[in-house]
């Protein structure tokens, strides 16, 4: 993973330091920057006029983002269906083997979310409820 870029606030200083006098070197030990962040950003400044990060554009690794629109289709028809039921639909329809988590993954990107409702409902809780009489009927006990 990469780091956060430094606030454009601090490259045109260090940009305008440089721009003044100072070697590129010394302006990047005079603001904590490293020497080569202070060459690029002076000369991303005569390049293109600004000295503000370039966007970073990821393209997707995933496997999955070929075969997205089929699986947003899937999912729309079939709601309910689990991770594990949509692994087993890739492998069979698709010929592609991949597991729970990476389909996951491809839904957070996608903004789905997978929330409770009937079909997926939870447990009961374990342990002690209302009226197991463990306290109920002893003399002097409300």
């Amino acid at each position: 993973m990469g780091r956060k870029a430094y606030s454009d606030d601090l490259r045109h200083r260090v940009v305008e330091a440089v721009a003044a006098g100072c070697s590129r070197r010394a302006a990047a030990k005079r603001f904590a920057v490293s020497a080569s962040s202070s060459i690029r950003w002076v000369e991303l400044q005569a390049t293109t006029g600004s000295v503000s990060a370039r966007v970073q554009s990821r393209k997707s690794r995933s496997p999955l983002e070929p075969h997205a629109a089929w699986l947003l289709e899937l999912v729309a028809k079939e709601p309910d269906l689990t991770l594990a039921e949509i692994v087993a639909r890739l492998r069979t329809q698709r010929a592609l083997i991949t597991s729970d988590s990476s389909v996951d993954r491809f839904f957070q990107r996608h903004g789905i979310s997978f929330k409770k409702n009937s079909a997926r409902r939870r447990a009961g809780t374990t342990g002690r409820g209302r009226g197991t009489g463990l306290l109920e009927g002893r003399p002097g006990q409300p």
